[in-house]
């Protein structure tokens, strides 16, 4: 694991296994898909799992008596989580991981340009405003990006230097080395199934080269990388090995996976990660 293993006063894993995790997200407790843990029996006894307030069934969707929007503080930012079709809150809590690590590539690089690709719904991204950073915030979505620039405001971080931009990932990019620009850091985490500008379907373990590729394009010779995947055909190995050919040698590289403990003492794989530094 290469970004440790933490619990916030905004999130907490309770308990994980038998297909299922169940968190405290601010006020309220969401039980849902954890297909990583479906070998996994559940830690927690049965009155945990009854206290969710939300729950998510592929079938069925959510149920509950309160399926509205509600606010969580995690970390020095403030969040509006909403349940989403597919299941989702707004928030992985495995990037919270990351945080620490951004904010000291940053501790020294006042107004440092950085590229955050499929950016989502912003926390990442509202977290290296209020580090200092110069954010340029892409993701295909426009309703994420919208949601984006609410917890924006909700954080008090509307005014920061933030470009949001809706458009496709690698398509961006390539603009952005015509147009010559430069970032200090790139953030990614790039989903395992896309469409292209064009409509075409690709894979991850099949894009990645070519979107890394396009990315060394427009890095700073001293700039640092951070990329995290939830594909399960890829390794931690096949990341570093990713960055380092399209980087070339870096002054540190590490990669491992991303993972939380639960209170019960449940451990919940939510995918992989690798960063570099370059020198």
């Amino acid at each position: 694991m290469i970004c440790g293993v933490s619990n916030d006063d905004g999130h907490a894993l309770i308990d994980a296994g038998d297909g299922r995790r169940l968190e405290r997200l601010g006020s309220r407790v969401v039980d849902r898909p954890a297909p990583s843990v479906a070998e996994t029996p559940r830690r927690a006894g049965p009155e945990s799992w009854r206290a969710a307030d939300l729950r998510f069934d592929r079938e069925r969707g959510w149920t509950g008596a309160d399926q509205g929007p509600w606010r969580i503080a995690i970390d020095g930012v403030t969040l509006e989580l909403r349940p989403t079709a597919t299941g989702q809150v707004g928030l992985f809590p495995e990037h919270v991981l990351a945080w620490p690590w951004l904010r000291e590539r940053l501790a020294h690089r006042p107004r440092a340009e950085v590229l955050h690709l499929f950016a989502y719904t912003g926390a990442t991204t509202l977290v290296l405003a209020a580090a200092g950073a110069r954010i340029t915030h892409v993701d295909a979505s426009r309703p994420a990006v919208a949601w984006a620039r609410r917890n924006a405001e909700l954080s008090n971080l509307a005014e920061r230097p933030i470009r949001w931009i809706v458009d496709d990932a690698l398509a961006y990019v390539r603009r952005e080395e015509r147009r010559g620009r430069r970032y200090a850091g790139i953030v990614l985490d790039p989903p395992t199934f896309g469409h292209g500008p064009d409509g075409t379907r690709w894979e991850l373990d099949d894009a990645l080269p070519v979107l890394l590729a396009a990315c060394a394009a427009v890095a700073d010779p001293d700039a640092f990388v951070l990329l995290t995947t939830h594909t399960p055909e890829l390794s931690p190995g096949d990341l570093a090995s990713a960055l380092e050919i399209a980087f070339g040698i870096p002054g540190e590289l590490e990669s491992g996976d991303l993972e939380l403990v639960a209170e019960s003492g449940a451990v919940l794989p939510l995918g992989i990660a690798a960063r570099m530094i370059r020198r």
